[in-house]
């Protein structure tokens, strides 16, 4: 597809994706979010629009996007409610581990049933002693013929409860050194010793299953073994989880526009001392903060996409863009509230929402704090002295 007929496309999808959000998730979030209803019938719809294969390759009946068009999705997604771009993304990082390192067979018979959302999911990493450190999982898989025999628990995982997939971070070999070389990654379908034992209550990112997950002598075929190779489950997760980090800083990126767009609108209605506040030199100073914010957010999401899609490394661009745009989206979600005054504070008004839902960002996906650490030693790695 040459260049033109690409950014056609993107804009095609990028316009049928905006009259979807506005004419059936809008109107809908308040009372979902708010009472934690999980959007059933929106899940749906977006699998009609083929939203569960973004990034599938058409051979497989995906769209094929690239992962730029992607994030400029998951933004767009965000603007209006935060937790659907999650229902996405938890799917298709499950489906980039197999697209990526899966062998044949298996990206014959699951790619196509994850790109039309028939299997959906997301993945099985942290676990209530593991998250940032997953060398550190204790979710065991014992080989027994040809199938492995898994006990365990994972949590914080999305799609668990209303998805029927999950790609599974074991160790096959707890005593391996280094560690990484014990950990396997597997797809695992529900079935009998696969339990969803509770769903977790959460601040925000409300109306998306988040659950806790218990494996009691759950048998899985020796042939969902991701690439059918043991001990390269680490390496397959971390590849993933550069898209993951690019989604999330898209998501930080939407939460920031949506923040100044309400900021901004607010400001111009609502008046004080006999003018409007976006006249105070005090508003104004806010707002020309946001709006830098979300700029600079936006050019580093872009170019960790583009680093994706051209197959660079790019852990050092994925971790500036996540650690920036999720700091922005929290900052303006703050701030936004800040102009809004009481009503900021309201449930009447989304801005108590994306007060709710920010944080998140700069937890998921490896903290930010761990996401300047990767910056740094990047920066060393790349310029030796």
């Amino acid at each position: 597809m040459d260049l033109h007929a690409a950014d056609e496309q993107e804009q095609m999808i990028l316009d049928s994706l905006d009259r979807f959000l506005e004419t059936e998730v809008r109107p809908q979030v308040r009372k979902l979010e708010h009472e934690d209803i999980y959007p059933t019938e929106i899940v749906e719809k977006m699998k009609e629009m083929g939203l569960f294969g973004c990034i599938i390759a058409p051979e497989y009946g995906g769209l094929g996007l690239s992962t730029s068009t992607y994030a400029k999705i998951v933004a767009r997604i965000t603007e209006t409610w935060m937790s659907l771009s999650g229902i996405i993304n938890s799917h298709l990082i499950m489906a980039s581990a197999v697209q990526r390192h899966g062998t044949q067979a298996q990206k014959d018979y699951y790619l196509p049933k994850f790109a039309t959302g028939e299997l959906r999911g997301g993945v099985g990493l942290t676990e209530p002693d593991a998250g940032t450190d997953l060398q550190a999982i204790r979710t065991v898989a014992v080989r027994e013929g040809d199938h492995y025999v898994v006990n365990g628990t994972k949590t914080w995982i999305t799609n668990s409860m209303y998805g029927n997939t999950i790609a599974l971070l074991v160790k096959t070999d707890p005593n391996a050194q280094p560690r990484h070389k014990g950990m396997s990654l597997f797809i695992a379908e529900k079935g009998e010793g696969f339990k969803v034992a509770r769903k977790l209550e959460k601040l925000g990112y409300r109306g998306i299953d988040t659950c806790e997950l218990v494996f009691e002598n759950y048998r899985i075929p020796a042939d969902r073994l991701i690439g059918g190779v043991e001990g390269l489950g680490l390496k397959q997760v971390l590849s993933g989880l550069e898209l993951g980090r690019i989604n999330v800083a898209a998501r930080g990126l939407g939460l920031a526009s949506a923040a100044l767009k309400e900021a901004t609108q607010y400001s111009q209605i609502r008046k004080t001392f006999g003018k409007p506040i976006c006249e105070h030199q005090a508003i104004q100073l806010m707002l020309g903060e946001m709006a830098t914010r979300v700029e600079a957010s936006r050019l580093l999401v872009e170019s960790a996409a583009r680093a994706f899609d051209e197959g660079r490394r790019c852990d050092m661009e994925a971790g500036m863009a996540k650690y920036f745009a999720t700091e922005a989206g929290l900052r303006n979600a703050t701030d936004a509230m800040r102009i809004h005054g009481g009503y900021g504070y309201s449930k009447e008004y989304p801005i108590e929402r994306m007060y709710r839902d920010a944080p998140l960002m700069t937890i998921g996906e490896g903290t930010n704090e761990l996401q300047r650490i990767i910056i740094a030693k990047q920066l060393i790695e790349r310029n030796p002295a």
